[in-house]
């Protein structure tokens, strides 16, 4: 079983288009898809903004399907003038970098488990690397690994964002893949998150958030579907 965790209600109602013997499930109120695609049995659901979303998202897909990998898609900000709208990231690691218990000793980024303490949660080698061959192979589309940040604020000034980058050396940042990595790294799930890139250092000028949002579903879908045919 594959678990898809999407950002965006157009990615999932993409995917729901490729799937043969499809049945919905609700579960916290979070609609859970299941069916076929290529043969293959996958689950996919839209989580909603932020990180409490995605992690009980997360939990409830490991709990109720039990897949063997998770994907989480979506847009993120870039944190790095190398980085433009429409480019794609796929995450060797998550973090959070709103999580900041600073006054009680921890760096800024570290969660405290009642086990252990950990600022990064890697996301699987193998299939982070199969994805971003399928982003290299898309036509017009510039692909790039690194670090990828989540927190629950959109971050748009210039000057936060590159903190975020400079602290944790993250080239992108977002509202869920942190969490969702958080959740499949303590349940030993492997996972992989990657990002269309919305907006830049440079505010986006020149691209209509309605284009781009057409163009950032195809793209994820079109990675999405080719990675679950590979398998």
């Amino acid at each position: 079983m594959i678990g898809i965790i999407c950002a965006m209600a157009v990615e999932v109602e993409g995917l729901k288009s490729m799937m043969d013997n499809r049945l919905d499930l609700d579960y916290a109120k979070i609609k859970f898809t299941m069916g076929t695609i290529e043969g293959k049995d996958v689950v996919a659901a839209e989580c909603g903004v932020g990180k409490v979303n995605a992690a009980m998202c997360a939990q409830l897909m490991i709990d109720k399907f039990n897949p063997d990998l998770i994907i989480n898609s979506g847009v993120a900000g870039a944190l790095t003038d190398d980085l433009t709208i429409c480019d794609m990231v796929v995450g060797t690691e998550v973090l959070q970098h709103d999580m900041n218990a600073s006054a009680l000793g921890d760096p800024i980024g570290e969660i405290d488990f009642p086990d252990a303490k950990r600022i990064y949660f890697p996301c699987d080698e193998k299939i982070a690397e199969k994805i971003f061959k399928l982003c290299e192979s898309i036509e017009d589309a510039n692909a790039f690994k690194g670090r990828i940040a989540s927190g629950d604020l959109f971050v748009s000034r210039r000057s936060k964002r590159e903190r975020i980058n400079i602290r944790f050396d993250a080239i992108a940042c977002e509202m869920e893949g942190g969490a969702i990595g958080h959740v499949c790294f303590r349940n030993g799930v492997p996972f992989c998150v990657f990002r269309v890139i919305s907006d830049d250092l440079n505010k986006s000028q020149g691209m209509d958030f309605k284009d781009f949002c057409g163009i950032a579903s195809r793209r994820s879908i079109l990675v999405i579907s080719d990675f679950i045919k590979s398998l």
